[in-house]
Parts: structure tokens; sequence; C-alpha cells
């Protein structure tokens, strides 16, 4: 890759909605990093969304269209691209959380680090930034 890559998780596909600083820092740095998602932290955030918008009194419309938006500068990976990597993924992460198993599959695919809250990336082998740490 002739630009730095990174994948984000779910949890900051929904900070980048929710907030300022994430969405700020993605379009910021769009122009010399590649930002990917695997297509289940898009399905989470639209599962999770919803219910953290009524909490917070937000409308769901605006906020849901700017996740839509974001899709053109953090592209989503169709799971027939990492799923390949299940067993490699699952080996490392399984025994902290099985289910973030696709995000780590597209770090292993395109040798990147992954950006995330979640500690559960920690001693996965791959890179791991947190949003407070981050830097592209």
């Amino acid at each position: 890759m002739s630009r730095k890559a990174l994948i984000l998780d779910a949890n900051i596909l929904i900070r980048a909605v929710l907030g300022n600083r994430v969405r700020a820092l993605i379009l910021e740095n769009a122009p010399t990093v590649k930002f990917f998602a695997p297509d289940v932290a898009y399905a989470d955030a639209y599962h999770y969304l919803p219910a953290l918008l009524t909490k917070r009194g937000l409308p769901a419309d605006t906020v849901l269209e700017t996740l839509e938006a974001l899709e053109t500068l953090v592209h989503s990976i169709d799971a027939n691209l990492y799923g390949g990597l299940k067993n490699r993924a699952l080996q490392r992460i399984a025994a902290r959380d099985a289910d973030d198993w696709p995000v780590l599959a597209c770090a292993l695919m395109l040798d990147c680090p992954i950006w995330t809250e979640d500690a559960d990336f920690f001693g996965t082998g791959v890179a791991t930034w947190t949003s407070d740490r981050i830097t592209l």
C-alpha cells in the first residue's frame, strides 16, 4: 500500500458519528490514510446507534446519515475478503473476545494497525491504537 492504513472497529465508527474528535481525525487524515472497517463493524454500529441516540435524545435520521456518509471515508470490507483469516484471527483473540475476530482478520489481511477503544486487541500481535494515542 502506498498510503498508511488503519482498521476501525464498531466503537470507533460510533464515536465518529456521535462525537467530533474521532470524526475530525478521520476527515483530517483521509488524504494520507486509508481507513477500513469490516462489514460487521458497520452492522454493529447500525444496530447499537438507535438505542444510544434515544438515550442521548439525538435525532436518529441525521446521525444515521452521518454514518452512511462515513462509509465514503471508512471503507467497508466484505466478509468474503477477510473470512479466510477467521481461524488465524480466532487463535489470537478467542480467549479475550471471539466476536472481535473480523476486525483482527482485516488487520492481518491488510497488515495494518487497529484503531479501537477495546483492550481485547492488545497482545494479539497487531499494533493497536486508542483515540487518545492515535498518531497518523
